[in-house]
Parts: structure tokens; C-alpha cells; sequence
């Protein structure tokens, strides 16, 4: 199936592939393991998806790390795809690729972007999980075997670019697609970081080599880089909203926000109601979700939240943590509770439920003020 022409390339979907084919000369920079790097001569890029996103174990996936020579080669000839190819894997699916375009005075720019960030989303400076050497993958420690999940992305630019700014085009990428991680608050899986991307991103940009002088910047000053921030920051959004049902109304959850710390569903549940009496417990346990999708104490929680990554980085000092985790807890709990008059009576409270702000005490301490809130939601 066809899906569109951008400037001098095909796009077209076909089974799981989604394939870019140039109907004139381009320059292509890409991370791909085969024909990678900066190449004038390429006449396709593709995204393929490999395996399913979890629990799927094929030969040919041990041919993708082992020879991927060999494996680009197979998919050439299935397809009837020329030599001069580079390709990105994913275990996303095609059908939930995401393309957006931006234009201005004749400069256009399209992202294509494939995602999944429910097993691998990682923060740049988390534990890696294998050592590269001799050309062998060396597991570290007990990881080694990653998760699935990755954002591919395929710029297509219809004028001329330089070296330079097709290097500093995928650092322009880079920084939207991270953008929206932040914006969707997605959660690392490998630290208590916010993500950044996962462990397997890839991207390749090509750019057309018409006539006129190759656009020099592509960086946020330039209109290239406002073009490609944004459409590469629409496509990603969507694409992550048809592969993982993540957006912004999804991630309106305390849970979503304090996933990262350890927490999760039967956890927070279990936390919280043995801070509750016998009723009010079971009431809670039935009525999870009202407490954790309130627009409230979500807003309560993530300034919680932020409260605790702003110490953890260093903005805010040592010496005013308890104000400020106390204050903002009481600020949760009277969320919960749609009791702003008991604000200073439960910041008294939780005085003496603070303990620290490593990740475990962190989280009890959200717990505490969750039940404190609601233990007082009913009450006359």
C-alpha cells in the first residue's frame, strides 16, 4: 500500500515493512548496523518489524545480531528491495506507524516514527545491560537480555543539507522525541529516572540533493530544526498512543507518576488500605481508580513528585526537604480528602511520617498521606 509522497521519496506499507524508496538522489545518515553512517548512494530505507513485542523467541532473530548482512540480505530479496539499503528493526507494529509533515516557503520536512516504550524505556546513564567486545555482546550481570521497545524514526527532508546538519539533525530528533517522553512523564525501567528514549532507538534521515546551497543548520534557531522538532514530537505522540495507548489522559494517574520509585497497582492498594480501618479499606480496594485518576491528587502527587526529583538533583537543599515533603503530602491528602481545612491538622500527621527520601521511604510516605486523605473522604 501506498502511503504518500514526500519530496523525492515513496512511502509505502507492505505486510510488516514500511518501506522509503528515493525517487532521486539523496543523502542518508542513519544509526543502522548495515550501510549506516553518512551514504550518497542508498536508494531505500526501511522499518521493519522483526518479532511480537514480548515473549517471542525466532531463528532469525539470532541471525538480526550474529549476520545482519545476512538478514538485510533476505529481506532484499523477499522484497524485491534494491542493494543499496539501509534498515531499522522494531518489534512495533507498521500499522501504527505515525506520519507528520511541516512546511515552510518550499522547505519540507516529514517524520515516520514506529514506537514502544512499555518494556524498554530507559534513561541515558542507566545500568547498560551487555559490554560490546571483539565483536561479541558480553551480558553484565544478571540483565543482559533486554526488553522489548523501541522509537524508530525516518526523517525525510526535501532540500539539500549539509554534513554538519544532517549530524545535528538527529540530535534535533533526539531532543523532541525526548520532549515528549518527559511531557508523558514515561517512567525508565532500569532506574528511578524519567526516560529519555529506550535501549534500541534508531534513526535515519535523508535529505534530497537537488540543486541550490545544502542547508547548513538544523538546529533549534534555524526553521529545519523548528521542523523537525515538530513533526518528528507529533508523529512520536501518536505513534505511542496507537502502540501503547500512552497520552496525556492515560498517564493522569498517581500511579503513573510514582511507578518508577517501585510501586505498582497491588502495591499502592495494599499500602494504602492497611493504613485504613476495616471499611474504609474495602471501599477503597473497590474504588482504586477514583482516587488514582483524580485530576487533584494527581496534581497533588506530581508536584510530590517533582518536589523529590528537584532534591534528588540538587535544586532544592537538604536543609528545607521535610517542609517541602511534608507540605506537598498534606497537599495530597487534603486532595483526597476535599478537605482544605484539615491541610494544617494533616501536614501534623505526616511530621512524623517522613523518614527519608530513598525510593522506599518515598513511596510510604505517599501512601501515608494517600490514606490519610482518604480516611477522612466520608467522614461528616
Amino acid at each position: 500500500m501506498k502511503l504518500g509522497t514526500y519530496g523525492g521519496a515513496e512511502v509505502h506499507r507492505v505486510e510488516k515493512m514500511l518501506m522509503v524508496h528515493f525517487l532521486e538522489p539523496h543523502r542518508v545518515i542513519s544509526t543502522c548496523r548495515v550501510n549506516g553512517g553518512l551514504h550518497d548512494g542508498l536508494q531505500c530505507v526501511f522499518n521493519h518489524q522483526s518479532c511480537e513485542p514480548a515473549g517471542h523467541v525466532r531463528k532469525d532473530l539470532k541471525t538480526i545480531i550474529a549476520s545482519p548482512d545476512e538478514y538485510l540480505q533476505g529481506l532484499c530479496r523477499r522484497y524485491g528491495l534494491p542493494e543499496k539499503t539501509a534498515s531499522l528493526g522494531t518489534a512495533a507494529n507498521m500499522n501504527y506507524a505515525a506520519i507528520e509533515t511541516e512546511s515552510f516557503r518550499g522547505l519540507e520536512v516529514t517524520a515516520i516514527c514506529t514506537g514502544g516504550v512499555e518494556g524498554n524505556a530507559g534513561r541515558a546513564g542507566d545500568p547498560a545491560s551487555v559490554r560490546e567486545h571483539e565483536g561479541v555482546f558480553e551480558p553484565l550481570g544478571r540483565i543482559g537480555r533486554e526488553k522489548p521497545g523501541t522509537i524508530n524514526i525516518i526523517l525525510l527532508v526535501n532540500r539539500a543539507m549539509s554534513s554538519g546538519a544532517m549530524v545535528r539533525s538527529i540530535v534535533t530528533a533526539t531532543e523532541a522525541k525526548t520532549a515528549v517522553l518527559q511531557e508523558l512523564a514515561v517512567s525508565s525501567r532500569y532506574s528511578d529516572g524519567l526516560a529519555t528514549g529506550t535501549g534500541t532507538d534508531q534513526i535515519a534521515v535523508a535529505c534530497g540533493m537537488s540543486a541550490g546551497k545544502p542547508l547548513t543548520s538544523s538546529g533549534k534557531h534555524a526553521k529545519l530544526g523548528e521542523l523537525i522538532g515538530r513533526c518528528v514530537a507529533r508523529a512520536v505522540r501518536e505513534t505511542l498512543a496507537l502502540q501503547n495507548s500512552l497520552t496525556p489522559e492515560s498517564q493522569r494517574s498517581i500511579l503513573a507518576h510514582i511507578r518508577r520509585f517501585g510501586s505498582g497497582k497491588d502495591a499502592m492498594i495494599e499500602a494504602v488500605s492497611r493504613r485504613l480501618d476495616k471499611a474504609a479499606a474495602d471501599v477503597f480496594r473497590r474504588n482504586f481508580s477514583s482516587l488514582d485518576r483524580d485530576p487533584l491528587a494527581v496534581g497533588a502527587a506530581c508536584a510530590l513528585v517533582h518536589i523529590r526529583d528537584k532534591v534528588v538533583w540538587g535544586i532544592l537543599p537538604e536543609s528545607c526537604v521535610r517542609e517541602n515533603v511534608v507540605m506537598h503530602g498534606a497537599l495530597l491528602a487534603a486532595a483526597i480528602a476535599h478537605r482544605n481545612d484539615r491541610f494544617v491538622n494533616y501536614a501534623g500527621v505526616l511530621e512524623h511520617e517522613f523518614s527519608g527520601m530513598e525510593n522506599h521511604d518515598f513511596l510510604e510516605f505517599v501512601y501515608a498521606a494517600c490514606a490519610l486523605g482518604y480516611g477522612e473522604k466520608w467522614e461528616n
